[in-house]
């Protein structure tokens, strides 16, 4: 079986995984801590790490299940095609989830806008991206084999 994306409602990312799971279709939500500011303190709180975007694990064929989460809203497409992922990036998310080092940072300074670079850090080590864009506090990556743009701080 395959592991496709799924794009869902503004925060309910954790929810849509829930309700899918009760219908037996495999759903990963990585989420992260994070900490944020209440009026009156800080709190630790979960929070997914890809917004609007969960994973889902299952056969071509039953791809229409996962409508029965009302916070599904579409399947993601890549060059006209369902995103597929593979299940060894899964597993670098989930190791990397796992060791705690999410606040590893990488850097590209030394690297021009459009710029070929090989990620060796972080949850897409072994990745290859392309400098899209740099600002003063940040770097945007396309990886190219997820489809996905990347906001990297600078160090």
């Amino acid at each position: 079986m395959k592991w496709y994306v799924v794009y869902t409602k503004p925060k309910w990312e954790k929810r849509a995984a829930e309700q899918l799971s009760k219908f037996n279709i495999n759903c990963y939500c990585p989420v992260i801590k994070k900490v944020q500011q209440r009026s009156d303190r800080k709190v630790k709180v979960e929070v997914p790490l890809f917004n609007h975007y969960i994973f889902v694990q299952l056969a071509e064929k039953d791809r229409n299940l996962v409508f029965h989460s009302p916070g599904v809203v579409r399947f993601l497409f890549w060059l006209g095609r369902h995103a597929i992922v593979k299940d060894q990036e899964i597993e670098t998310i989930k190791e990397w989830l796992n060791t705690g080092d999410t606040a590893s940072e990488i850097s590209v300074m030394q690297y021009q806008i459009g710029d070929k670079v090989h990620l060796n850090s972080g949850p897409f080590c072994d990745q290859n991206a392309v400098v899209k864009d740099i600002t003063k506090t940040h770097y945007v990556l396309i990886l190219e084999s997820l489809g996905y743009v990347l906001k990297v701080k600078h160090k």
